[in-house]
């Protein structure tokens, strides 16, 4: 019996997929002017950049993803479907405070680090904690793990918006791997049998 429904794969494999491809097609759409390494996402999805919608666009893909695969999978903790759902909502809400072309963005870095918050804290927070078998991806001790990686991502992002020298990069690894893990916990899901 498999305790997620198949169209959770399609919902969860789509993220990382959305994203890693938005952000290349957005590059190399900027061009040359564009520093991967030093600039966030967030710069190809500002007001005036040359892939702003198609940004936005993702933004609201990847937001529906989240929200959708939270939906369907209900091996999880409700706490940790939420906080999953919530992630989603952060990054639809992206949408509506894009960052600026220029100067300050204090709007859009809250809404971006709740999200980033919510996505880190689901899968400890999607954990079973019942102690009957479940599903690998949401073991107590791999769902530990998964957070703790994403919360030193995180840490690491911010360190290096503090620094400079890297943040493009640092968002990256930290995106790539939030988006990523609802898909191997759905995978998980569906190769579990009771």
């Amino acid at each position: 019996m498999r305790i997620a429904p198949r169209w959770t794969l399609l919902s969860s494999g789509c993220a990382p997929v959305l994203l890693v491809g938005a952000w290349t097609i957005a590059q190399l759409r900027q061009g040359p002017k564009y520093d991967p390494e030093k600039q966030t996402i967030s710069v190809l999805a500002s007001y005036g950049a040359s892939s702003y919608w198609l940004m936005t666009a993702i933004l609201i893909g990847l937001g529906t993803c989240y929200v959708a695969t939270a939906h369907g999978l209900r091996a999880a903790a409700f706490a940790g479907r939420a906080a999953l759902a919530g992630g989603g909502l952060a990054a639809l809400a992206l949408t509506l405070v894009p960052a600026p072309s220029s100067g300050g963005a204090l709007k859009h870095g809250a809404v971006a680090g709740v999200g980033f918050v919510l996505l880190a804290l689901w899968p400890l927070l999607a954990a079973d904690r019942r102690g009957r078998a479940v599903p690998w991806g949401l073991r107590f001790g791999v769902s530990l793990t998964a957070s703790a990686l994403m919360c030193a991502s995180a840490m690491w992002f911010v360190l290096e918006l503090q620094t400079g020298r890297a943040p493009g990069v640092a968002e990256r690894a930290l995106t790539f791997v939030q988006a990523l893990w609802p898909f191997l916990v759905v995978i998980s899901c569906q190769r579990h049998t009771d």
